[in-house]
């Protein structure tokens, strides 16, 4: 019997004939009229599909929206049952009172299981899953994921937005995938899955999709009030213990990327930190070794606000100041691993730095999954914007050498301070004379 074998090439693979019906499950409304979307209970976990296999998800298509009424409106609210739910209209009217909820992209999980696994191989919040960050959507087109967001809707937290994920997600049995809303109000979600069935079993070399949340808020820095790129935050990491952790995971399989969220409002910047990918037996130094943040997301010279089919910024700081979304996708350059992976990067050079950190890691692998979790909803939540000096870490959890760079820090900004007042009052005795000057040629 001929195998199934989803892949392939994007292009090639359309002029080839397969052995495949292809089906779409979705939230359109069976009694033919427009409520098109499912209103999904606070507190509450929908199934949205069971998919029997052997199969391929090849297609994910979502908006929704959730708002909190704050008050009673002057439309009648069982006006809108059959009709798409736009409400486009500025409260100061006085026809409605209402806000979306800022946080509810990190209040929903988008939970995917394969074949008979009772835990999750899919397990991140909706909006991280699809690179909103921050709950925050911004416009952006990669070749794995998608996201469209009208103007006035852009860089808002909660803002409303279209997702697409292109992600071939094959099963061999079936795939179930589910919408857990740890929200205290429900909210409404539109959906396509788009799949593929085959009439023969998977081949062999085909791994399993997964994806996995991951967040330090905050980073465990020993330098936070140190400027990024300064003498003092200079000093080696030749182990990569503190370094931040994007995926750590047991099998065979290949990692295919993540997105990456920042919050730093410290006022340097963010960056500097080098990727290290320990695969299999790796010790010191691992496999994969980079030279700086900017550079794992194939930037360089700091961030840009652009977005590619790889590579690219969601979300950049000069738009939206302190906060970062990126992504980078190994779609041609994978990194395989036989029996485990540690993909970790620096938060800073030497992990100095203790700013919020966010991720979503993306891989195929074996079953069984790993046994993924999440962290708790209430630390979740997106750090909200302002500005705050870090606060100094406790001498006693600094090693000698940390501490000498941060007295040396603090020598080299009072020898500074001493300088720069010098200057200063030379520049005050000159508007000095100046005034005086002024005031002598008027009289």
């Amino acid at each position: 019997m001929t195998s199934s074998h989803p892949g392939h090439s994007m292009l090639a693979d359309l002029a080839r004939v397969k052995d495949a019906r292809t089906g779409r499950l979705s939230s359109w409304d069976q009694e033919g009229k427009n409520q098109d979307y499912w209103l999904i209970p606070a507190n509450s976990t929908v199934r949205l599909a069971t998919i029997e296999g052997p199969g391929c998800i090849t297609h994910i298509w979502m908006t929704q929206f959730c708002r909190r009424v704050l008050g009673a409106g002057l439309i009648d609210p069982t006006a809108g049952n059959y009709v798409a739910p736009v409400f486009e209209i500025h409260n100061a009217l006085g026809l409605n009172w209402e806000v979306a909820d800022p946080h509810y992209y990190r209040k929903v999980l988008l939970k995917i299981y394969w074949d008979d696994q009772d835990t999750p191989s899919v397990l991140v919040p909706l909006g991280d899953f699809f690179c909103t960050g921050h709950s925050m959507p911004g416009n952006f087109s990669s070749l794995p994921i998608s996201v469209s967001s009208k103007p006035e809707e852009r860089y808002r937290f909660g803002g409303s937005a279209a997702f697409n994920s292109y992600f071939q997600m094959p099963f061999g049995k079936r795939a179930i995938i589910e919408i857990e809303n740890q929200n205290d109000v429900p909210y409404g979600q539109y959906f396509y899955i788009d799949f593929e069935r085959y009439e023969a079993p998977l081949a062999d070399d085909i791994a399993y999709f997964h994806a996995s949340w991951r967040r330090e808020n905050p980073c465990g820095g020993w330098g936070p009030n140190l400027q990024t790129n300064s003498p003092e935050t200079n000093i080696p990491n030749l182990d990569g213990k503190e370094n931040y952790v994007i995926l750590e995971t047991e099998g065979r399989g290949q990692y295919v990327g993540c997105n990456l969220s920042v919050a730093h409002f410290q006022g340097s910047w963010w960056g500097e930190g080098d990727e290290m990918i320990f695969v299999d037996e790796d010790t010191w130094p691992p496999s994969i070794h980079g030279t700086g943040t900017e550079d794992y997301f194939n930037h360089a010279w700091g961030m840009q606000n652009n977005a590619f089919l790889t590579n690219g910024s969601v979300i950049h700081e000069s738009i939206v100041p302190g906060y970062q979304v990126s992504y980078r996708f190994h779609l041609t350059d994978p990194v395989r691993f036989k029996n485990r992976i540690r993909v970790t990067i620096e938060h800073g050079h030497a992990n100095h730095l203790s700013d919020d950190w966010a991720s979503t890691a993306y891989w195929y692998q074996t079953l069984p999954s790993p046994k993924l979790s999440i962290l708790p909803v209430e630390e979740r939540l997106p750090t909200p914007p302002g500005d705050r000096t870090p606060e100094r870490v406790a001498r006693d959890r600094l090693t000698p050498e940390q501490a000498r760079q941060i007295d040396a820090a603090d020598e080299r900004f009072r020898a500074y301070a001493e300088l720069r007042d010098i200057e200063i009052e030379k520049k005050l005795e000159i508007t000095r004379r100046r005034s005086a000057a002024n005031v002598s040629k008027g009289n």
